[in-house]
């Protein structure tokens, strides 16, 4: 896959922003930049740098919408199960998966995806506000 300017503009603001964004919100970022970029531009740019194991897709969480992730790099997320938002789980690097899954069934493991479900602190707060 050829690096042309837009893929690189649009690689180089997913690797800066620290959430997870989808394609709306990565747009939103780059047409600052790059004001005649187009939507389609940045969703098909997206997909190719995903298949091209550049970036990360990230299944539809509970917003139902598709995320994206610079970090290649095995790690875990945490989703909101309200708001959708993903975070990065700090885990010690101590903790190999792949060996745990080797060690204990044998198993070549080719990679993995392990996301926690809960609420972020801010919907938290919203539901216990609407609690109590």
């Amino acid at each position: 896959m050829r690096m042309t300017a837009q893929r690189k503009a649009i690689l180089d603001a997913l690797r800066k922003l620290k959430t997870h964004p989808t394609a709306d919100e990565l747009y939103e970022v780059l047409k600052k930049q790059i004001p005649r970029i187009s939507l389609a531009t940045v969703y098909r740019n997206l997909e190719l740098l995903s298949d091209a194991g550049l970036i990360k897709r990230l299944d539809p969480g509970a917003d139902r919408k598709r995320r994206y992730d610079a970090n290649v790099e095995p790690h875990f997320h945490v989703r909101c199960t309200v708001c959708g938002r993903i975070g990065d789980v700090k885990i010690s690097s101590d903790f190999n998966v792949h060996e745990v899954i080797t060690d204990t069934n044998n198993f070549v493991v080719e990679g993995y995806s392990i996301d926690f479900w809960g609420l972020c602190e801010k919907c938290a707060g919203k539901m216990s506000k609407k609690g109590g």
